[in-house]
């Protein structure tokens, strides 16, 4: 299983595939969304208008465009009330249907972000265990496969650390 938690910026990360938090309409946004959408450039927000939008839980794919991987696999997170609104179910589909994506086109190495911790508002802790859950399935399922989980917020970054250290990569 290769599967790491790294501090790196996702848009510069050589992998076949870049996941973004994406909102439903696929329009760009803030956050990782936005700076993912800057770095693969114009052709990235024609292909996301043509394919209209995504359902909360579920994932599209495109081609990077302009940046280094391959393909950008658009998740849409829930966000968060309260938890009892089927948050949690809806956050651990973005993650799975996310890799199998990433299987079915082929990708050896995928870059998640931590998915809807933003300005979705799901409790960053929570948000942390459920990506470490749902990517260590899949880096179980798919030992072919390389797996990172970009965290760019130090305090969030110093949690893993803490919490799981057996995958940090510095």
């Amino acid at each position: 299983m290769s599967f790491y938690i790294v501090n790196e910026d996702i848009t510069e990360m050589e992998v076949d595939v870049v996941v973004t938090a994406a909102n439903a309409q696929l329009a760009g946004g803030g956050g990782v969304d936005g700076a993912i959408h800057r770095a693969a450039g114009p052709k990235l927000a024609k292909a996301c208008e043509e394919i209209g939008g995504c359902d909360t839980g579920d994932a599209v794919i495109t081609w990077g465009y302009d940046l280094d991987a391959i393909y950008v696999i658009h998740a849409v997170g829930p966000i968060y009330q309260d938890g009892a609104h089927g948050e949690e179910e809806l956050l651990r589909s973005c993650y799975s249907r996310s890799v199998e994506l990433a299987v079915t086109h082929g990708c050896r190495s995928v870059a998640f972000p931590l998915i809807s911790a933003g300005v979705y508002g799901y409790p960053k802790e929570e948000a942390l265990d459920i990506a470490v859950e749902e990517i260590s399935k899949g880096a179980a399922e798919y030992e072919e496969l390389d797996f990172y989980l970009t965290v760019v917020n130090q305090d969030i970054f110093d949690l893993a650390k803490e919490k799981y250290p057996e995958l940090i990569e510095e």
